[in-house]
């Protein structure tokens, strides 16, 4: 017999209604049954339920390429645990599922495989030096030995999207928040990893990353990647402990500067825009106000939310291992969320995670679009821009007489 992961309360609850059907983006790309959540979850019974002489005989359901491949076929979004009648909490499910995969030899895909090879060998799954991870760091911010904050940059912001890092640090920088950065200390969080079912390095990247912001005596950890978010407060607890320390999202941390007037804005934007929730951030995190107070307080900035948004936000595509699997669908499904964007009149569409920030502006690309996709940070470093310093109006005659000599 088939041994199963622990899900069988999972199995027996699901009433096979369909109300996830409607709500999967991965079905919109590939609209087979067998990549629903119900259909997976019909099936995954279906191998629970056989019997020794099913297996004798060589009968019925076995774990094969195509059921593999729908189980990885999924963002990890969680829109359908949103639906769910009974509540099946299939963020954590799914996770369960690829994990039990992986430890039977039959997961994870190989462009998973290939991640967790470079996370493993040089703590970053694009494979980059260690050297160059703080690379990003502006010069003109000092890095402080009594820091407030160690600033997590993640792997995407520090190799891929490194305007975004710098502008996170900026404005805290900014508010007169003490920084550090780990720098060639900075490990992967490990969530691609993780969400691909390969946990087994969780526990030391956990301990490393936890130690390292011990080390340097900071009161807490700040980041600007929802997954690195997700991972750092939610999954450590599980692989390893939970921080000593207070792990803030860019986003919660910077209301406060705001609120304590730390935070000084010093630009009208005059700018419409909409907010995309990180799956991460958002239906995993529960982080959902902070990030449109912030924007609401920029001076000139108006918000429209799109339909779909909080508990609701379509994905992006870029989640649960799906773009580094199936790019083109992740983009596609990117595509779907910047025309959700559009039809507010946005000037531009923010969020609040480097990887969505990737994907979405991969999305904007392909349907030819010039919406300009940010993240709040960015938005932030717009608003907050230190005034030139007045020319003395001596000086500006003085100018003009040498001029005119």
């Amino acid at each position: 017999m088939v041994k199963m992961p622990d899900i069988k309360r999972e199995l027996l609850a699901c009433l096979q209604c369909g109300y996830c059907v409607r709500v999967c983006p991965s079905y919109e790309q590939t609209p087979w049954e067998s990549i629903t959540p119900r259909g997976k979850v019909y099936y995954l019974n279906q191998l629970a339920n056989r019997s020794p002489m099913d297996t004798i005989l060589r009968r019925g359901v076995k774990i094969d390429d195509e059921f593999v491949e729908a189980v990885f076929k999924c963002t990890g979004c969680a829109q359908c645990e949103t639906v769910c009648h009974v509540n099946i909490e299939f963020a954590d499910f799914w996770e369960k599922v690829r994990e039990w995969l992986v430890e039977q030899g039959k997961g994870p895909m190989p462009a998973h495989s290939k991640l967790y090879e470079r996370i493993k060998q040089t703590k970053n799954p694009y494979g980059e030096p260690a050297e160059k991870r703080g690379a990003w760091w502006p010069e003109e911010i000092p890095r402080s030995p009594q820091a407030d904050v160690v600033f997590f940059a993640g792997c995407t912001a520090s190799y891929r999207m490194q305007r975004i890092a710098r502008a996170g640090a900026l404005v805290l920088h900014r508010a007169g928040v003490k920084l550090d950065i780990m720098g060639g200390e900075e490990w992967c969080c490990t969530s691609p990893a993780l969400r691909t079912g390969q946990t087994d390095i969780t526990h030391e990247f956990a301990q490393h990353n936890i130690r390292e912001v011990e080390t340097r005596g900071a009161k807490a950890m700040v980041m600007t990647c929802a997954g690195c978010y997700k991972t750092t407060s939610h999954d450590y607890g599980t692989y390893y402990s939970n921080p000593t320390f207070p792990v803030y999202h860019f986003t919660q941390y910077v209301l406060d500067l705001i609120k304590s007037r730390k935070l000084k804005f010093t630009k009208e934007l005059n700018l419409k825009v909409t907010y995309h929730d990180p799956c991460h951030l958002g239906r995993h995190g529960g982080v959902f106000e902070e990030p449109r107070e912030v924007l609401k307080k920029i001076p000139g900035v108006e918000l429209v939310e799109m339909p779909r948004n909080r508990m609701g936000s379509r994905c992006c595509g870029a989640g649960g291992g799906y773009k580094s699997a199936f790019n083109d669908l992740a983009v596609n499904i990117a595509a779907e969320r910047v025309k959700e964007a559009l039809a507010t009149g946005a000037d531009i569409l923010v969020t609040t995670c480097p990887f969505c920030v990737l994907n979405l502006q991969a999305g904007a690309k392909q349907i030819g679009s010039n919406i300009r996709v940010l993240d709040i940070s960015e938005l932030l470093l717009e608003a907050t821009e230190p005034e030139a310093e007045k020319v003395p109006a001596a000086t500006v005659e003085k100018a003009k007489a040498a001029t005119n000599a």
